[in-house]
């Protein structure tokens, strides 16, 4: 017998052998199913929290900087290009000045500075000697007005004791006048002596009047040369603080003229210097300012310099809701771009091509729109980062943070329901954090060495 479909051969063969196999391959998928659905939710997940970012250099004075023009002027020629390596001291480019007589100009106006000093020092010295001498005349000037005024004193005694010797000469005078006059009334004295007489007292009226003038113009004399005393103090005085005043005025214009021949030296010496040397050692990422077409100012950017470090770091930007959850020393995972890797948030462990790292820094303060700023730094106790020819400054990175540990099933619930990532709890942080800091530190420390 011919058999022509596959109903004639389910028809021959027994019942019994061909119903039950469906059933129980699908059975057995079910429980297949059930079985690894329990597993999944009972399989560890590590949580996490993603942010995006790019590799820096550690120290901030390694990074990315423009190299600046220190004069004004335009650029002469360049000495490197785009992608050149450097070294610290290198010569870079060469300068100009818009005006091609102004370091002549310079030159000249410093001349005129030096010999405006020389002039001002010359007057310094002069209002110096000035107020030197005004100070030793004075009390000279002053030994003698007071010499004068003892002289004077003495003159004084002269007249007093002239004084008395002609009141005592006009008395004796006058009692011989008297008993003259008494000797002529009785006839015994002629009137001869008697005129004598009177003459002798006249005189000696007009000495002792004589006497008196002198004592009086001595007294004159005395407050005079006192007054002229007080007058020469007072003149020495202001002349030596009119000597002080213009030497101080000298010494000021000396100063204004020092300060403007150190700015114009200064002046001269950043034009003499038209040269731009590299601050360090690194690769010329830049060029801004093409030969001889565009005008330099002073400050303005020229080229951009990205130094050579071996101390690299990964600058990731997370949201502002997931900072919480980060502590300085957290565990940190990264996948750089162009360095192939496969990636497994919640398995780490299972991830092949990405590298640990460890946060060292959190931003106090965001970007504007809500994302903070984290700093991480290898992982000494995993396997090294790649080399710096694969790690250029500004790779972009993907970077997951690692927190708590949890099951798979509480993960999808936990998505599902919109709740936050596992919290630990604050005594829990802060050990953590303590615990982690300590051996960041340690390691930083190791690897940097």
């Amino acid at each position: 017998m011919k058999l022509n479909s596959m109903q004639d051969i389910s028809a021959i063969l027994p019942q019994s052998l061909t119903a039950p196999l469906p059933g129980r391959i699908a059975r057995s998928l079910l429980w297949l199913l059930l079985i690894l659905l329990v597993l999944l939710a009972l399989t560890p997940w590590q949580q996490n929290v993603r942010g995006m970012g790019r590799v820096v250099a550690y120290s901030p004075a390694e990074r990315q900087q423009i190299i600046s023009a220190p004069v004004e002027g335009r650029v002469s020629r360049w000495l490197v290009k785009e992608g050149s390596l450097v070294k610290q001291g290198q010569v870079l480019v060469e300068l100009i000045d818009n005006d091609p007589l102004l370091l002549q100009r310079l030159a000249d106006e410093r001349k005129a500075l030096l010999a405006r000093q020389s002039a001002v020092e010359n007057r310094v010295d002069t209002f110096r000697n000035q107020l030197r001498m005004a100070e030793q005349a004075r009390p000279q000037a002053l030994e003698a007005a007071k010499a004068r005024i003892e002289m004077a004193k003495q003159r004084r005694s002269v007249a007093i004791q002239s004084l008395d010797a002609a009141k005592a000469a006009n008395k004796t005078a006058g009692l011989n006048l008297t008993r003259q006059q008494k000797l002529r009334s009785k006839g015994l004295s002629s009137q001869r002596t008697l005129e004598l007489a009177q003459l002798a007292s006249a005189q000696r009226e007009a000495e002792r009047n004589r006497a008196q003038a002198t004592l009086s113009a001595a007294d004159s004399e005395i407050t005079a040369l006192q007054a002229d005393w007080q007058k020469l103090s007072a003149d020495t005085a202001a002349s030596i603080e009119k000597a002080r005043a213009e030497l101080n005025k000298a010494i000021e214009d000396q100063n204004y003229v020092q300060a403007d021949l150190l700015k114009l030296q200064t002046r001269l010496a950043r034009q003499q210097t038209q040269t731009i040397i590299a601050p360090q050692n690194g690769t010329v990422l830049r060029l801004l300012a093409n030969p001889g077409a565009d005008l330099l100012k002073a400050g303005q950017a020229v080229a951009i310099l990205v130094p050579d470090t071996q101390a690299r770091a990964v600058e990731l930007w997370v949201d502002g809701n997931d900072l919480p959850l980060i502590v300085n020393g957290s565990r940190t995972r990264l996948q750089f771009e162009g360095y192939p890797a496969i990636q497994f948030g919640g398995w780490p462990e299972l991830s092949i091509g990405s590298f640990a790292g460890r946060v060292s820094l959190i931003d106090s303060s965001d970007d504007g729109r809500g994302h903070f700023r984290i700093l991480v730094t290898p992982d000494t106790d995993d396997i090294p980062w790649p080399d710096a020819r694969f790690l250029r400054q500004g790779v972009r990175v993907n970077g997951w943070v690692l927190l708590g540990r949890v099951t798979l099933g509480y993960e999808l619930w936990r998505n599902f329901n919109g709740f936050p990532p596992l919290i630990l709890p604050e005594p829990e942080l802060i050990s953590k954090a303590k615990t982690d800091a300590k051996t960041t530190d340690s390691t930083e420390k190791k690897f940097y060495e």
